[in-house]
């Protein structure tokens, strides 16, 4: 096995069929390179909703969570990979860029889309900040 510059590796999730090109993707470096992975679900607080009251809206989010960090484990444990997974609250890139400072992390791996058109009108793209402010190398995949 080689090693690589990308020792450790964050792979933000959101649930998309993107994010999951981006954690395979990860996986194979993870791998190849005797890397260690972090998979990072962030709930979105700032999305404004009336329908629900916010803390039942933040709680379907959790679980929501809950089951795309547990899908994502899944695909590291059936990869042969072994992964930590993580939950944060608050602006997606945000805890991103926050963690991946923290914890000193060489690549983040994000898949090109994940939000609908509507909330990325509102938020921005997640993969475009996260481009803009990331603490060390990222890549977006399509």
């Amino acid at each position: 096995m080689k090693k690589s510059l990308y020792m450790k590796i964050l792979v933000p999730l959101d649930g998309s069929k993107y994010s999951e090109k981006a954690l395979l993707h990860a996986c194979d470096m993870a791998k190849n390179y005797q890397a260690s992975l972090t998979l990072l679900y962030v709930v979105e607080k700032s999305i404004p909703f009336n329908l629900l009251d916010r803390k039942e809206y933040l709680e379907i989010l959790r679980k929501f969570g809950n089951k795309v960090l547990t899908k994502g484990k899944k695909i590291t444990t059936d990869y042969g990979v072994d992964s930590k997974i993580i939950m944060k609250e608050g602006n997606i890139a945000n805890e991103v860029v926050k963690l991946a400072k923290k914890e000193k992390y060489n690549l983040i791996i994000v898949g090109s889309k994940g939000l609908g058109a509507t909330t990325r009108f509102f938020l921005g793209s997640v993969s475009n900040k996260l481009a803009n402010n990331s603490p060390c190398s990222i890549l977006i995949v399509k």
